[in-house]
């Protein structure tokens, strides 16, 4: 078992609060020193109360799950020889009413461009398998509802 903590921190500044008109804006820390500027969305909570330039939980969401994936996909790539020289992923998800009509993020699509060096590369069967195997063993995709689909870009 391992324990993953974060630290959410808002403060008010003297804003009025009850008009509901405050700033959504806060910090993420991690344990290994990172810090973050987060807010809520601002398809959802409308500027200035959101702040634009900070992330705000839905991208999270679909960053951490695309890290898990290419995470696993770079280690199962190495373990079988092949050599990789970028991975870029334009990861997008869709935020709508689920089965019990609550909002929610109902569909991850991670769209994994890799390059690979080297002289060995993958056959795209072998290309398929190492998505799937990155998908199955990812820690975040194990842990959602929503849909998930890898759309390799080669």
């Amino acid at each position: 078992m391992h324990t993953y903590e974060a630290t959410i921190t808002w403060r008010r500044d003297g804003q009025l609060f009850t008009d509901n008109r405050y700033s959504r804006g806060h910090r993420w820390a991690f344990d290994g020193g990172a810090e973050i500027q987060a807010s809520s969305s601002s398809s959802i909570v409308p500027l200035p109360m959101s702040v634009e330039s900070a992330v705000d939980p839905e991208e999270a969401l679909i960053a951490a799950t695309s890290s898990c994936h290419m995470l696993f996909f770079l280690s199962f790539a190495a373990k079988r020889g092949f050599v990789i020289d970028s991975y870029v992923d334009r990861a997008s998800g869709v935020m709508e009413k689920n089965a019990e009509g609550r909002m929610a993020m109902t569909r991850i699509t991670l769209r994994p461009d890799v390059v690979f060096g080297g002289e060995r590369r993958p056959t795209q069967e072998e290309l398929d398998h190492l998505h799937h195997e990155s998908h199955e063993q990812c820690f975040i995709a194990n842990s959602l509802k929503s849909d998930i689909v890898i759309e390799p870009a080669g």
